[in-house]
């Protein structure tokens, strides 16, 4: 008989509870603060996942949650505020909770309440753009813009059609600044650590670090030795585990940029990249 993935995951929690249990007998769920790991699509959300395993294994957390709380279904349906909320608020203390959640009124209103933490990373648009023209045509033929991206000639082709968005025939992919923009307003939140999926590639141990330094602002205090939480995190860190896995590499959009993508980009974004930190200005 077959068991769907809903099912799986809730078949799985009491073991990884009862796990839980054994390892933090000493101390209790409640006392560490609540943890929501947050990312665009295409971003390194699987890497951050990882990162997130990893912290059940050097505070009191049970297991990370198995599904993301998403804004979109998998449908494409677009999920109400008061679904999203009663997602969060549904997430027990001794569970960590991640997901794609763009910041709403109502998202930051609860996730930056005092006391909790937030993670949310992001990427370089231009290696998130040629990541989803890789994914929504080679590996996810359910995906929305997978029959019309097959139906172009190239990946150049693809990949213009993914700068400046698209809306007819009942396909709507907004343009990557518009796409970007939730970024800049999650960057402006100051109860919300944000993490360049770069700086978690190239400067790996400083970033887990700080990590680990955005639990202690709270005032909790990490049970496990600093050294030995490190190297926790960075062993729990693969990205080839992602399904979702291609290269792993920063930088890798130089492969793909035509001269033509460039200038379609610039056209589109304006100083998106500037404001990101991605670039000094538009002489790339």
């Amino acid at each position: 008989m077959l068991i769907s993935d809903t099912l799986r995951q809730k078949l799985r929690k009491p073991g990884k509870y009862a796990q839980a249990v054994l390892r933090w007998r000493k101390l209790t769920f409640n006392d560490a603060p609540p943890i929501f790991g947050n990312a665009k699509p295409k971003s390194g959300s699987h890497l951050l996942l990882q990162v997130l395993n990893g912290l059940c294994q050097v505070a009191p957390y049970a297991y990370t949650s198995s599904l993301p709380i998403r804004t979109i279904t998998s449908e494409g349906r677009t999920r109400s505020e008061a679904e999203i909320l009663s997602d969060l608020q549904a997430i027990p203390p001794r569970e960590i909770g991640w997901g794609y959640l763009a910041p709403t009124q109502a998202n930051i209103k609860f996730l930056c309440q005092e006391g909790r933490v937030n993670y949310f990373i992001y990427r370089d648009p231009r290696d998130v753009l040629v990541s989803h023209v890789f994914f929504a045509t080679d590996m996810h033929t359910g995906h929305g813009m997978h029959e019309y991206y097959k139906s172009l000639p190239d990946f150049d082709a693809r990949l213009k059609v993914a700068i400046q968005g698209i809306e007819q025939d009942g396909l709507v992919l907004s343009s990557t600044y518009k796409r970007s923009l939730s970024i800049l307003k999650w960057l402006a939140e100051p109860h919300v650590m944000c993490i360049r999926f770069e700086d978690l590639i190239n400067d790996r141990d400083r970033s887990l670090l700080a990590m680990l330094d955005e639990i202690e602002k709270t005032g909790y205090q990490i049970p496990t030795p600093r050294e030995k939480a490190l190297k926790i995190l960075i062993e729990a860190i693969n990205p080839k585990k992602s399904h979702t896995f291609r290269s792993g590499k920063t930088g890798g959009w130089m492969n793909h940029f035509s001269e033509g993508n460039k200038e379609l980009f610039k056209e589109v974004a304006g100083d998106l990249l500037v404001q990101l930190g991605y670039e000094k200005d538009n002489n790339w």
